[in-house]
């Protein structure tokens, strides 16, 4: 497993990030990001439109087991952050996120599909 908090704050450190909720719809839109963060207290109707966007342009959203407080410490910013864009992920390995996450899916689909068999 990868250490979440340290490969956010790399990839702010060393690569393309934005802050925000009209940033991450706005890239969510035009499929621009590699991946966006949101924060668990981010309003679910924020969600629901960012991952909305996101599905069309095959952009992986991740919530962000922290308040939107927390995101904004790991980031090294004095301000909350309920949405973070990861345009280009530096040397981080943010990216490790999604692949583990589809992994997971797809192992439940394929014991959902075993099981219906």
């Amino acid at each position: 497993m990868i250490d979440v908090n340290k490969a956010i704050a790399t990839s702010v450190k060393t690569g393309k990030v934005l802050f925000g909720v009209n940033n991450a719809a706005k890239s969510a839109k035009l499929g621009r990001a590699k991946l966006i963060l949101l924060a668990s207290n981010c309003p679910q109707d924020t969600i629901d439109e960012i991952t909305y966007y996101a599905n069309f342009s095959s952009v992986p959203v991740v919530i962000y087991k922290g308040s939107s407080i927390d995101l904004g410490i790991v980031c090294g910013k004095p301000f909350m952050v309920s949405a973070l864009t990861i345009r280009e992920p530096g040397d981080s390995d943010i990216l490790r996120l999604t692949e583990t996450r589809e992994s997971i899916e797809e192992s439940e689909m394929t014991a959902t599909e075993e099981t219906d068999a």
